[in-house]
């Protein structure tokens, strides 16, 4: 009988323990695309113009144009197509709106791919591709500027500024960050203090700290990590921007803002997605957690 070698067996048993705790760690994810969307309810507004100002559009005669509304059939605006035999989103941008997680989400790490199509629509034929996940989003649709969105942080999809923050009606956040300063735009910057952002802050908006889009037609990996109101916005591996005190502000009082849907937006370009996955966060990731020590 042929003896058994016990340094194989050790290889072996050791071998056998990484491939299931890769297994494990690769099954927190949760998948949130599929052919039947079915993760996700959508909303569409407007068919917004030139001109737009923030205010529930009118008809030739003066009468308000209502909103086009939640989950309404026949405007294709997302659809999803099989692609190397995995699910495509595509967002036609044609009408402002958004998809909608069913779910609310709080401590977790999202992670997409996102590439751009060619089309552009009123009013962005002349600006540049825009879309956007929207985290943390709670309240009716049409809350903000564009009378579209819910309240929420904005972690910007646009070509060339890709991790941007916007605030959303009356979010406000904390961004490491060189201070505003007159008509330019502040630059996140992780050596930088952290300075309020949105409803209680001197600017609604911050740049990321770098570009790191990859070229015309290729994907890029955007993530989102959100833990107890803190947040970080990658692209590509780098991360562009640290945000922490997730918060809004109404009427005077201010509220924690660290649990809601996750909204991408239809935003008058033409976008695709895929690869759409969450997981649970018990604690901060230990290689993150610098960023705000």
């Amino acid at each position: 009988m042929k003896k058994s070698n016990p340094l194989r067996k050790i290889f072996l048993l050791a071998l056998t323990a990484i491939i299931i705790c890769s297994y494990k760690e690769e099954t927190k994810w949760t998948c949130l695309l599929d052919k039947n969307l079915s993760h996700w309810d959508n909303y569409l507004s407007f068919r917004h113009q030139i001109g737009y100002n923030g205010q529930a559009p009118k008809d030739k005669d003066g009468k308000l144009i209502p909103p086009i509304g939640l989950n309404k059939t026949g405007y294709n605006v997302f659809t999803v197509k099989e692609e190397g035999n995995e699910p495509v989103l595509k967002i036609s941008g044609e009408i402002y709106g958004c998809l909608i997680t069913k779910e609310e989400y709080s401590n977790y790490h999202l992670s997409l791919k996102v590439r751009w199509g060619d089309k552009k629509w009123d009013p962005r034929k002349k600006l540049l591709k825009d879309s956007g996940i929207l985290y943390h989003s709670v309240g009716q649709p049409g809350a903000e500027y564009w009378r579209t969105w819910m309240q929420s942080q904005e972690f910007q999809i646009m070509e060339g500024h890709m991790g941007d923050y916007w605030s959303q009606a009356n979010s406000a956040i904390d961004i490491k960050a060189f201070i505003p300063e007159g008509m330019m735009n502040s630059v996140a910057d992780e050596n930088q203090p952290f300075v309020p952002f949105g409803k209680d802050g001197e600017s609604g908006f911050c740049l990321r700290s770098a570009n790191y889009e990859n070229g015309p037609g290729e994907w890029n990996t955007v993530e989102l990590i959100c833990f107890n109101g803190n947040s970080l916005h990658l692209v590509n591996g780098h991360v562009v921007m640290i945000l922490r005190n997730s918060r809004s502000v109404v009427d005077g009082k201010t509220l924690p803002m660290i649990k809601g849907k996750i909204q991408l937006q239809s935003e008058a370009a033409e976008v695709y997605y895929k690869d759409i996955k969450i997981q649970t966060l018990e604690s901060f990731p230990t290689e993150y957690a610098k960023y705000f020590q």
